[in-house]
């Protein structure tokens, strides 16, 4: 009798995401992070490394095919849920004016830091045939993620949600991705496309699907929702109906040779702004992707990396693109809130909380190397900085938090809300 090497797989892979969520739980940190973490863990730098053998046999190449449908199907249906989340600016015009220049400036900078970094990276870590600039600006796209969803889930554990600081690093946050994903998508045609026709085909592909989805698919949605499902549930017909969506425009934009994401992510923002139909899907919906299917994507991730990134010069190109992600990312949301109005304080804890890069930045480094961009060195080296930068918005916010930064203004604004 033949035994599935996917469920052994799923099995070791969802164990050890397991175990490592916790681990980084009880250290404080979000478990999201320990299963990011799991991904280095089951890949060649760590399991590979201590026992070869039996790492070959448990993600045996030629039996890996299954793996690689679970994580796309759970990056579709992230990507659809974080679509559905994506809140932007709203209140008062003081927070909306604060709200933009941190998110501008956290994206803007960091950008600059990027292309200034690629020049000494591209002729050593860029794939052969790969040319500057698409390299260059996926580089500046990686150094301006923000994670969005890791960072709503920081402040809710610390119920800061409605403070001063959750609510402009929430709204930036948004601004920043925003910025970001057309950013990437930019980069994803560019490296696509070799002629001007292609381009154009593309660029227009993408502008109509968006002219369907906002103008027609939009409103549909919003008289649908409003008939079947008043009290904000979907029944099992309706939510069939937005998974059906989700996987058409995920499908749509792979046609477009842009990565099935962006599809995904464009039909979640086209979603009505709705708290408790976003709290359905992400009962019905997320819970499964985040459980079962992301570590999925972990450990597929966690396999493309290599021990070789890390040995003679790599280490160098590893502290560089630390210390661009962190300064760039800290400074520059800090100096965004500073410009604003807010003090030093908040604005220190904003740029804490803008340099959190989570899952947001494993999607888009797995993006780049799906699309050739970047070779495994580089995006070993991305990976690295994703949960390091993640590790670091939790402890820093508790610093800045023990200098006094909740103030009688955080607090007023909690009890009104």
């Amino acid at each position: 009798m033949d035994h599935s090497p996917l469920l052994l797989q799923l099995f070791v892979i969802l164990a050890t995401a397991r175990v490592l969520g916790l681990v980084l739980r009880y250290f404080g940190q979000s478990s999201v992070i320990g299963e990011m973490a799991a991904g280095i863990v089951l890949g060649p730098v760590v399991f590979g490394a201590i026992a070869p053998a039996l790492h070959a046999h448990v993600f045996e190449k030629g039996s890996i095919g299954a793996l690689g449908g679970l994580s796309q199907l759970g990056l579709v249906l992230f990507m659809f849920i974080v679509g559905a989340e994506l809140r932007l600016p709203s209140g008062g015009r003081q927070q909306v004016a604060a709200a933009s220049w941190i998110g501008v400036l956290s994206v803007l900078v960091p950008m600059a830091l990027g292309l200034l970094l690629a020049v000494p990276l591209h002729e050593r870590l860029a794939p052969a045939g790969v040319t500057f600039w698409p390299f260059a600006l996926f580089m500046a796209a990686a150094m301006s993620m923000t994670a969005f969803p890791v960072m709503a889930r920081i402040l809710k554990d610390r119920q800061m949600t409605q403070t001063t600081i959750g609510r402009l690093a929430l709204t930036s946050a948004a601004i920043a991705d925003v910025l970001v994903w057309m950013m990437l998508a930019l980069v994803v045609v560019l490296a696509a496309s070799h002629d001007w026709n292609q381009l154009a085909r593309t660029v227009g592909g993408l502008a109509a699907l968006c002219l369907v989805l906002f103008l027609g698919v939009k409103p549909l949605l919003r008289r649908l929702i409003a008939r079947y499902a008043a009290n904000g549930r979907p029944d099992g017909a309706l939510l069939a109906i937005l998974l059906i969506g989700a996987f058409a425009c995920a499908y749509a934009t792979d046609l477009l040779q842009v990565h099935a994401v962006f599809g995904a992510f464009l039909f979640g923002v086209c979603l009505p702004r709705d708290d408790r139909l976003l709290a359905a899907l992400i009962e019905r919906i997320e819970y499964v992707a985040i459980l079962v299917l992301m570590p999925v994507f972990f450990a597929l991730a966690g396999l493309n990396t290599t021990p070789a990134a890390f040995g003679g010069a790599g280490l160098g190109a590893l502290l560089a693109i630390l210390a661009v992600a962190i300064v760039g990312k800290v400074v520059s949301a800090a100096a965004g809130a500073r410009i604003a109005g807010q003090p030093w304080s908040v604005s220190l804890a904003v740029g804490s909380l803008m340099n959190a890069r989570g899952l947001m930045e494993l999607i888009v480094i797995k993006v780049g190397l799906d699309i050739g961009v970047i070779g495994k060195d580089l995006f070993t080296m991305l990976m690295v900085m994703a949960i390091v930068t993640t590790l670091m918005a939790g402890p820093l916010l508790t610093l800045c938090a023990r200098r006094g930064i909740t103030s009688r203004h955080d607090a007023k604004i909690a009890k009104e809300s």
